[in-house]
């Protein structure tokens, strides 16, 4: 067993440990604070449902927007002081939520809560391709992404626990998680000297030149353009289900708490073997495999009569998203020239539009034409992913078939 740990610690630079760990952390933290978010303003604030949809929206539009800027700023400036200026400024951001009184200032925060984030996901994916070879990233963004996810599961338990759940004591104990986790960042860029792994700069980047090679490399067009599909089928879960599943079952409530546990568990138990299978694949293989496996989680949720079948087709899904999202991280890193991650990584975050119109789009199918429709019209827009990353790749050519 300490054989094991040893050698896991010592497969990686202490940044890259850092970064998981610390993004574990934050996530933590930050689910402490805010998942609760709707109900601090609604009980503190008396705020209207519709003004805490626009407070919340906010932030996910910047956070959409924001990669593309955050990840062109880091090609140009360096990894390390967009990646130190998120943090320090998430940190600020995190206290203030604390001290708000206004419409105003919740709707300033939140759209700085959703830049930062915007800012430092892309460039700590950078950074962590910047730091290990091809044949680790794809472990090392699925540890990423259990990391996350094991950190947003925690984050609303310890809040609960500890009664800090819609209450200004959780945004100041995420800002100083935030602020703690840049302090040691900082310490470590210090110690270790990164900005020659950062790849050679032919000329310097500007928002027009990215934004140029981006419009203009067609296969990175089509990646994202698989991505929202993706994103728009499991935006689904966090929202028509929990609908679906509430009408459907006498417990709904505490079925859809049960499935969303599942979620979690299965994503822990099943990332290291499922992502060492993974790295014997092509990322497409990998992607076209996880979609099916999309496809079938939603045809089980189209026709569970049962709680035993809701669980399987969750646990059927879950098996795709673990093999989705890393995967479609390797596509945009050997996409991407050397110097220009940042921005590439940054192009990511467009799949929030999925996000974002997901959720209004399901529901005018769950309303119009019920559950079992919907889900199986999730299963094939997975399969129009497939067709989309498929197309990206011949797009490519052979930069991306090993």
């Amino acid at each position: 067993m300490m054989w094991r740990i040893r050698t896991y610690f010592q497969a990686y630079h202490p940044i890259v440990h850092s970064i998981l760990f610390g993004t574990m952390m934050a996530r933590v933290a930050s689910g402490m604070s805010m998942p609760f978010l709707a109900l601090y303003l609604a009980r503190e604030f008396a705020m209207s449902p519709a003004m805490i949809g626009i407070t919340i929206g906010i932030g996910m539009f910047c956070e959409m927007i924001g990669g593309f800027i955050g990840g062109t700023l880091s090609d140009r400036f360096g990894r390390q002081k967009i990646m130190m200026t998120a943090l320090y400024l998430w940190a600020l951001v995190f206290s203030c939520y604390a001290f708000a009184t206004a419409t105003w200032m919740f709707l300033l925060l939140t759209a700085l809560q959703g830049l930062c984030r915007s800012f430092y996901e892309p460039v700590g994916q950078a950074v962590l391709s910047d730091m290990t070879t091809p044949e680790q990233r794809y472990r090392v963004f699925t540890l990423r992404y259990t990391y996350n996810n094991l950190g947003w599961a925690i984050g609303p338990v310890i809040g609960a626990v500890l009664g800090m759940s819609a209450g200004a004591m959780a945004f100041l104990v995420t800002g100083m998680v935030y602020l703690g986790y840049a302090l040691v960042m900082q310490r470590l860029f210090k110690r270790f000297d990164i900005t020659n792994l950062q790849g050679e700069r032919k000329e310097v980047v500007t928002f027009r030149k990215a934004a140029q090679t981006v419009l203009s490399d067609r296969a990175l067009l089509l990646f994202i353009m698989g991505s929202i599909m993706g994103t728009l089928c499991y935006s689904q879960i966090t929202t028509n289900l929990a609908h679906h599943v509430n009408m459907q079952f006498a417990e709904g409530v505490t079925l859809f708490a049960m499935l969303l546990t599942v979620n979690a568990v299965v994503v822990v138990l099943v990332q290291l073997p499922l992502s060492a299978w993974a790295e014997k694949r092509t990322p497409l293989e990998t992607i076209w495999i996880g979609n099916l496996l999309y496809a079938a989680g939603n045809i089980g949720f189209a026709f569970a009569q049962g709680v035993g079948m809701m669980i399987a087709a969750m646990v059927i899904f879950t098996l795709g998203e673990v093999l989705c999202f890393p995967a479609g991280s390797i596509l945009l890193d050997r996409l991407a020239p050397a110097e220009m991650r940042g921005t590439y990584f940054g192009t990511q975050n467009f799949k929030y539009f999925g996000t974002s119109i997901g959720p209004w789009l399901g529901g005018l199918v769950l309303v119009g034409a019920g559950a079992s429709t919907l889900f199986l019209i999730v299963a094939v827009v997975a399969q129009i992913g497939t067709l989309f990353y498929w197309l990206g790749q011949r797009q490519a050519g052979s930069l991306l078939k090993n």
